[in-house]
């Protein structure tokens, strides 16, 4: 199991989390996701260790900024 956490910009409600979600979770191999707009943080736990450019790209693709948290 790997879990990845990530810094979210411009999230602001329930629906910017549900946009997130909707695209993160498409990716091979994710089996949680927790998103909160209040913290700005997204963590991923999957079977397999994910790209963090594959995430980074979904969150791109619901329409915010994300980095990987240190």
């Amino acid at each position: 199991m790997s879990i990845s956490e990530y810094q979210v910009t411009g999230m602001t409600c329930g629906h910017c989390e549900m946009s997130i979600r909707e695209e993160v979770e498409t990716l091979p191999g994710v089996q949680d996701i927790d998103v909160s707009a209040a913290t700005g943080k997204l963590v991923v736990t999957s079977t397999d260790p994910i790209e963090d450019a594959a995430v980074i790209a979904a969150v791109e693709e619901a329409g915010y900024q994300a980095v990987r948290a240190s």
